[in-house]
């Protein structure tokens, strides 16, 4: 029977005891790690959306899924923005993703103004970006950054290709229908050095707004300048329209149509009987190879049409970043970046392409000529290749270039660590 001085010295050593031998055991707490979050940026619902868009996010996703979903343990997530065509709307959207979701690769779709405003803010943050279809040269130019990767193009590697087989095929007087902002300037600024340093010349200009809903007085322009050749320094829905707008005013017989940045979409769009001829030069095409043959017909499956060379990029850029990860050990910029700039790259993508001190990633391209409808044997069958321009001959050299980052002692890596991707 418990007497009145036990039950006390009950309630005292009770009282001593830590409040812990009261809980229930500990449950150890699992903490999922960090993703790995990859962001395209790009146009997604205007002049260039078909160029990349929603299918290259997709393109991406294929990346992530072929490389398993995971990289270092960490699952991969992608994120997609569309910027309007707003250079201060994907910066924003850069800034945030940077400083709120940890985003480890910003993948910079169209646009080369959304694409200069989203590298500056790569810089300040110090995070990796990878730049897909911003195409003025000025990216690896006078306004290189140690954070940006040029992937797929420049405006001088384009210009370069396709000057260069216009005037041997005669067409030295260049009239160009010229988008008017920092794309379309930098292209045409790009075409008039190669051009003139192949003894040809200008003969007139027109500027057009991006978007631009009629053409005809800029056309009637290229028509009255005794020009030969009428240099398309747009891209998108625009260089879809001046296309038919020239046709509509019949000049395209006497001025023969040199395409600075056309797509298979472009030509998918207009057709053959009106593009039949074109020059264009590309950094991939979906029927080169094997291995390209391969990802485009899961690009189709998914799609019904066939990939872009931009969204071909999205995908490889993506994978390489991957790869690049896993050999650092981290999503650390700086530590990603060395990875990208220590290895040969091979995919379905590039060939044999490396990273150079300017940001460029060292690449071939490809001169393109439209074929006429009776030469295509298959749907999207729209290209004959006529020539290769080597990664060593694409690109502006370093006597050439504008960027400070650029110094003699850069040398490109000697051996390849990136497997190629197995056609699937």
């Amino acid at each position: 029977m418990l007497t009145l001085r036990r039950v006390k010295t009950l309630v005292c050593l009770l009282a001593a005891l830590p409040l812990s031998a009261f809980a229930a055991p500990a449950v150890p707490v699992t903490v999922a790690p960090a993703p790995v979050r990859i962001g395209l940026i790009t146009d997604g619902s205007g002049v260039f959306a078909d160029l990349d868009g929603p299918a290259g996010a997709d393109a991406v996703k294929m990346a992530v899924e072929d490389f398993g979903g995971r990289v270092l343990g960490r699952p991969v997530e992608v994120d997609y923005f569309d910027h309007q065509n707003r250079a201060e709307l994907a910066a924003a959207k850069a800034r945030e993703w940077f400083d709120r979701s940890g985003l480890g690769l910003l993948i910079g779709g169209t646009n080369s103004a959304a694409n200069l405003a989203m590298s500056q803010v790569a810089r300040d943050k110090h995070r990796l970006m990878i730049s897909v279809g911003g195409a003025t040269s000025a990216l690896t130019g006078e306004q290189c950054s140690p954070y940006l990767v040029q992937w797929s193009h420049n405006t001088y590697a384009l210009a370069k290709g396709t000057a260069e087989a216009m005037v041997r095929k005669g067409g030295k007087r260049w009239f160009f229908l010229e988008a008017d902002y920092a794309f379309g300037k930098a292209l045409h600024a790009d075409a008039t050095q190669v051009l003139q340093a192949l003894g040809g010349s200008v003969a007139g200009t027109a500027r057009h707004p991006l978007g631009a809903a009629d053409f005809s007085s800029f056309i009637l322009q290229a028509a009255s300048s005794q020009a030969d050749v009428l240099a398309l320094a747009n891209a998108g829905q625009d260089a879809v329209n001046a296309v038919r707008s020239a046709q509509e005013f019949g000049v395209t017989p006497r001025l023969k149509l040199a395409g600075l940045l056309m797509f298979v979409t472009d030509i998918h769009a207009l057709g053959l009987p009106a593009t039949q001829g074109m020059l264009l030069t590309d950094s991939w095409y979906w029927s080169r190879d094997d291995n390209s043959r391969a990802w485009a017909a899961r690009f189709f499956k998914r799609w019904k049409r066939m990939p872009t060379s931009l969204q071909a990029a999205d995908y490889s850029a993506a994978w390489q970043y991957l790869h690049a990860v896993q050999t650092a050990g981290t999503d650390q910029a700086d530590a990603v970046l060395a990875a990208l700039r220590n290895r040969r790259m091979k995919d379905m993508y590039v060939t044999d392409g490396w990273v150079r001190a300017d940001g460029t990633l060292v690449h071939d391209m490809y001169l393109l000529k439209v074929k006429a409808p009776a030469e295509s044997k298959a749907p999207w069958d729209y290209y004959q290749p006529i020539g290769t321009l080597t990664g060593e001959t694409a690109w502006r050299t370093q006597a050439d270039s504008h960027c400070p980052l650029w110094t003699a002692s850069a040398k490109a890596p000697v051996a390849s660590t990136t497997p190629a991707l197995p056609g699937r």
